[in-house]
């Protein structure tokens, strides 16, 4: 999920970073109130609440602290104006993604390749696939459940190839993740009691980033579906070299089953990060689908049918990663803003306030 800064780091110039003015608020982002910066410095992303609305879970890379390669976080939301504190969960070994705070807010769940090596698994040569941007499907991805002192008590995934991208439902009781399992990107729904599972998309295509809406009757994601013969050869080509270029995405919401799935955006580009909003009858997500030479990104919401588009963030290089608190009252997400002219990407909370 995560895999977004890089593209900022190869696409972003460095004119537009240095051109822009430092803010934690933009004039036009209405519904941001008591915005308050949590992280300063490193790449930080995939901030997501607990489900008591008072802890966060979160990746992080910072290169000058020894962090090489992004690793899971927790910390109890700070008081308005103290900082924010917060102890690394995972093991500081292989790459994490995808943290996700289990009901009982005792554990974290999240995609983790260490069982495959200690380091950092290495970023695809660019050069060879013309440059396009690109994600790895890092084959020793699992999905492993650990408490708050970072002990891992279960692994959930251990099948061939990428398992990654987990959240889970309102009532905990079922976990929604993506993996190559069947030869393709698709998603699966697992019951953490039992271990059972079902596969929930059949389409050729990437399938990722699912959320359950917070009546736990819906459930949104992203998606690919390449649309010519060309198209379609070049994805399953990328794909068994264990890659993915998601710069087509658009979002997608069905039962909680799996069934009645369909397209709600038509925007062309990437829309990514999709999120049902407290009434589980809005839709919020990140998007580039306005600038086509691809940034930046800034959050919107719409209907769930795709109509009623407002854009409500306004940061000229990334906004993303949107989560409402479960009560419905904050709003937390991940930017650029704010970053003293460097690449680094931020976590900010705010009060959410309807127009």
């Amino acid at each position: 999920m995560k895999k977004w800064m890089l593209f900022l780091l190869f696409a972003l110039p460095t004119t537009v970073i240095s051109q822009r003015a430092d803010t934690l608020l933009y004039p036009e982002e209405k519904h941001f109130k008591n915005i308050q910066q949590l992280t300063f410095g490193g790449d930080n992303a995939e901030a997501y609440f607990s489900y008591d609305g008072k802890w966060l879970v979160f990746q992080r890379t910072s290169v000058k602290d020894g962090i090489p390669c992004d690793q899971i976080f927790a910390g109890k939301i700070p008081a308005p104006g103290a900082p924010f504190q917060y102890k690394r969960i995972s093991s500081g070994k292989g790459r994490t993604t995808c943290g996700f705070f289990t009901k009982d807010g005792k554990h974290i769940i999240y995609a983790s390749t260490h069982a495959g090596g200690d380091s950092c698994p290495p970023l695809p040569d660019r050069s060879k696939y013309g440059n396009k941007y690109i994600w790895p499907l890092y084959s020793s991805y699992d999905i492993f459940m650990a408490d708050l002192n970072g002990n891992i008590v279960k692994q959930l995934t251990s099948s061939k190839g990428y398992d990654a991208e987990a959240t889970l439902s309102p009532d905990g009781k079922k976990m929604i993740y993506t993996s190559v399992k069947d030869g393709d990107i698709e998603l699966y729904i697992m019951d953490l009691q039992t271990g059972k599972e079902k596969r929930i998309t059949h389409t050729p295509g990437y399938d990722g980033g699912a959320w359950f809406s917070p009546d736990g009757k819906k459930i949104v994601w992203r998606a690919s579906r390449p649309q010519t013969p060309e198209a379609l050869q070049s994805y399953k080509e990328l794909l068994a070299e264990n890659l993915v270029a998601p710069t087509q995405m658009e979002i997608f919401i069905a039962d909680a089953d799996g069934s009645n799935a369909h397209q709600v955006t038509s925007l062309g580009q990437a829309n990514w990060a999709p999120a049902f909003m407290p009434d589980s009858k809005h839709i919020i997500f990140a998007s580039n689908h306005e600038y086509k030479r691809g940034f930046p990104f800034n959050l919107y919401t719409m209907n769930e049918d795709g109509s009623g588009l407002q854009k409500i963030s306004r940061d000229k290089g990334f906004d993303a990663f949107p989560m409402f608190s479960p009560n419905g009252k904050k709003i937390v997400f991940c930017s650029n803003r704010n970053n003293g002219g460097t690449r680094d990407t931020n976590i900010f909370i705010a009060d959410y306030a309807e127009e």
